[in-house]
């Protein structure tokens, strides 16, 4: 047991400090080849030109820390394929060299690396088919809600703490250390990012960073084995990972009312209707991160049968209720 105690704290020990050391690498490089997210006046509204690419810190920053202490296996390296992938179409992204149409079809890439490593619902409730095309569906709405919540300073790197840290103690609790190792050395790129990413911005994920957040995010549920504890807890990711859930379905519906394309970019996202309403950035931070441990804390206390499905549900209305009364209101 003080081995795999010792493993974890050296992986997020690690982790954290390697990031911490290639950012500020990052943002010379960076500054120095002007790869600059630069102000438009529409929905790029930050006062000067700011890096792009911090979400190469956290990956690389992962992956070092995983070549000293992961035992390799043929679905984390499946796992690995499909999150670079997404970190390269991210890349040629950021370059703006990328359609929509072409971003999605890298990003489907990635889930078919995902699903071919076995990344999929385990559950006899649906037929295998159906399990895949779920899991599918689910994987490309994870990378593309963190890839649509990107829009503001250090809004999806505390998301992906908030949601990192419940399934890390999810793990933990469930005694799979396998996955909780892995999730120690994903937490700790996100907070020493976060240092750096934090209002105002020195550096931000990119499409690069998001994609491979959100891929990564949405794939590693797929380890846990979730039946063992309940036929129905398979919905406790899906309520961990609600918050950039919930922009990707207001989005689209806000998006479609006006007649604007889904994919296309619009200020319509919460922590721009926050900012509109005079809060600022480290308020909507807040915000976020406390409504984020409330879904969590909701997912652990269904998982561990300490409530109720009924009270479960009147949570999830009264939280997307007051969701509702913050943003739009």
């Amino acid at each position: 047991m003080q081995a795999i105690i010792f493993k974890h704290v050296f992986a997020f020990i690690f982790s954290f400090l390697m990031s911490l050391y290639l950012i500020p690498i990052i943002i010379r490089a960076t500054k120095r080849l002007g790869l600059l997210d630069v102000p438009d006046g529409n929905l790029k509204v930050h006062k000067s030109p700011v890096p792009y690419f911090g979400g190469l810190a956290v990956f690389l920053g992962f992956i070092a820390t995983l070549a000293l202490v992961y035992p390799f296996e043929n679905r984390v390296l499946w796992l690995l394929l499909g999150t670079t992938m997404l970190l390269f179409v991210g890349l040629i992204d950021d370059l703006k060299v990328l359609r929509p149409g072409q971003k999605f079809f890298g990003q489907l890439l990635a889930v078919l690396c995902f699903l071919k490593g076995g990344f999929s619902l385990k559950t006899n409730f649906f037929s295998s088919p159906l399990n895949l095309g779920l899991s599918a569906f689910w994987m490309l709405s994870v990378i593309n809600a963190f890839n649509l919540v990107d829009v503001m300073d250090g809004l999806s790197s505390t998301i992906a703490i908030v949601a990192t840290t419940s399934l890390f103690t999810i793990a933990l609790i469930f005694e799979q250390y396998t996955v909780s190792l892995l999730l120690a050395a994903f937490l700790g790129p996100l907070i020493a990012f976060f240092w750096y990413n934090k209002p105002p911005a020195r550096i931000y994920l990119g499409d690069t960073g998001s994609m491979f957040i959100g891929g990564f995010l949405a794939a590693v549920p797929m380890l846990f084995a979730w039946s063992n504890q309940s036929f129905i807890a398979y919905y406790a990711p899906v309520i961990i990972l609600g918050i950039p859930l919930l922009e990707v379905f207001f989005l689209v519906v806000i998006r479609t009312y006006l007649g604007i394309p889904f994919y296309r970019g619009s200020p319509h996202h919460f922590s721009i209707y926050l900012q509109k309403k005079g809060w600022s950035k480290w308020k909507v931070l807040g915000f976020t991160a406390i409504m984020g441990v409330i879904l969590s804390s909701l997912a652990f206390l269904f998982l561990f049968q300490l409530i109720s499905w009924t009270v479960l549900v009147a949570g999830l209305v009264l939280f997307f209720a007051t969701w509702c009364i913050a943003v739009f209101c």
